[in-house]
């Protein structure tokens, strides 16, 4: 007796719902995702084993370069707005409307007060390849304390210090930025390094 034959059925799926999700997640994660600035500055940060992250809200980075340059950086505009204006007011500096606009808008930045509105003028190019010279954080000029003290002032919250120094940095640099921070009584803070993997022992 031979045998019948059922008929195959093809099997077919709709990937009509797949391809509707796939470009939702898209959408949600491209308007969500916020673009990183650019820095002033780009450090190669030591290596160590710690595995505590640096907060991301509220922060106050200081970023000391391979030529032991210091720079300076604060989180949210309203705060950078209020602390270039007390700064500008101390040191006597004019500064205009539209670069305490800029200056708002500014990741981080490493010129003394009184170069900043002629840096704030410069097109976002010429920022760019501008050689920075540092803000001073000698005894005799120390403009890093106040920005720090102002940058405190400006925000009710009450702030996370970070330092990022790079790994040829000179130790008696960050000893300088340290001894700032301790004059104005703030003794914790995070130094930022590259995660590297703990030894197994």
């Amino acid at each position: 007796m031979p045998k019948v034959k059922i008929p195959r059925k093809s099997t077919s799926l709709d990937m009509t719902p797949m391809c509707d999700m796939a470009f939702l997640l898209l959408t949600f994660f491209i308007l969500t995702a916020q673009f990183k600035a650019d820095e002033a500055v780009v450090v190669d940060t030591p290596s160590s084993v710690a595995e505590i992250p640096v907060p991301e809200t509220n922060l106050l980075t200081i970023i000391i370069d391979k030529e032991d340059k210091v720079y300076f950086g604060v989180e949210g505009q309203f705060t950078r707005d209020k602390m270039v204006r007390d700064m500008a007011g101390k040191y006597q500096v004019g500064i205009t409307e539209t670069q305490i606009k800029q200056f708002s808008l500014l990741p981080s930045f490493g010129v003394p007060i009184t170069d900043l509105p002629a840096y704030l003028s410069l097109k976002s190019d010429a920022r760019k390849k501008f050689k920075s010279p540092g803000i001073p954080v000698d005894s005799l000029d120390n403009q890093l304390r106040d920005w720090v003290a102002f940058a405190r002032y400006a925000n009710p919250n009450p702030m996370r210090i970070a330092i990022r120094g790079d790994q040829f940095a000179k130790t008696v640099a960050i000893k300088k930025v340290i001894s700032t921070l301790q004059d104005q009584n703030i003794n914790k803070f995070n130094l930022v390094t590259n995660m590297e993997e703990r030894p197994v022992l």
